[in-house]
């Protein structure tokens, strides 16, 4: 078994400045891309936080594109196509290599949006229930969640490099917590993710870079100082005020 590492498959993304014609237009026009020059990788996880709409999702689908996925998820193998909808940022950001070669088959993109486009692709490869790297069950025949942990469980492996987009909309949170320990398990076996998130449970993971996307731009952040952590905690602890503010009552 592999180790965690502190050599990373990609080290960093930066913008290509010098093709850009114009920061008025989309995707340009984001703070969080206008404003990127270069952003440092954690070795092992980093996760990119925010509001909807401040380019979380976008900046990891191009350095997935970037990277030779597919836009909608997948293996690097998976070329199924339903509908363009991802933006041309790819073609203007550099990926910064790390020290380590990656195998063509240790890598995954997984996004929550497009993942029954995934499971029917998976369907469609073909495998033979006692020889499919996704499981013996069709991820279809399975809830979203435990179709999602089943990917996790039996297609990732060692020494990967793993890019998930919103995983906690597939998860409840108790299968949160079995998604960190199934990150942990990549993680010591020598992996590196990269994860845009909203949940405060999964950004707890601990040793990680968390990156803030704001109307400003990108800045790190402290676990206890993104806004999951401080309103989650907020509403908790003082539900019943809450909801007679929210509510009006």
């Amino acid at each position: 078994m592999r180790k965690p590492t502190d050599q990373p498959f990609i080290q960093d993304v930066s913008l290509k400045r010098e093709f850009i014609a114009s920061y008025d237009e989309f995707p340009f026009c984001i703070p969080a891309v206008r404003n990127l020059h270069v952003l440092k990788f954690h070795p092992r996880v980093t996760f990119f936080v925010g509001e909807n709409g401040t380019g979380k999702s976008t900046l990891l689908e191009a350095i997935a594109v970037a990277e030779g996925f597919n836009a909608e998820g997948g293996s690097r193998n998976f070329m199924f196509r339903t509908r363009d909808t991802h933006s041309e940022l790819y073609k203007f950001i550099r990926l910064g290599r790390g020290a380590r070669r990656l195998a063509r088959s240790d890598s995954f993109f997984l996004r929550a949006e497009s993942f029954y486009n995934v499971a029917t692709a998976v369907d469609q490869l073909g495998f033979d229930p006692g020889s499919n790297p996704y499981g013996p069950v069709s991820l279809h025949a399975q809830s979203h969640g435990e179709s999602f942990l089943t990917l996790l469980l039996q297609r990732l492996g060692s020494n990967g490099l793993y890019l998930f987009d919103e995983p906690e909309a597939a998860l409840s949170p108790q299968r949160q917590l079995s998604f960190l320990v199934a990150m942990h398990d990549l993680v010591q076996r020598g992996s590196q993710l990269i994860i845009a998130t909203h949940s405060p449970i999964i950004m707890a993971y601990p040793d990680a870079t968390i990156y803030s996307f704001t109307n400003t731009g990108i800045e790190p952040i402290a676990y206890q100082e993104t806004e999951h952590y401080k309103v989650t905690k907020m509403f908790l602890s003082r539900t019943e005020k809450m909801l007679e503010e929210l509510l009006g009552e």
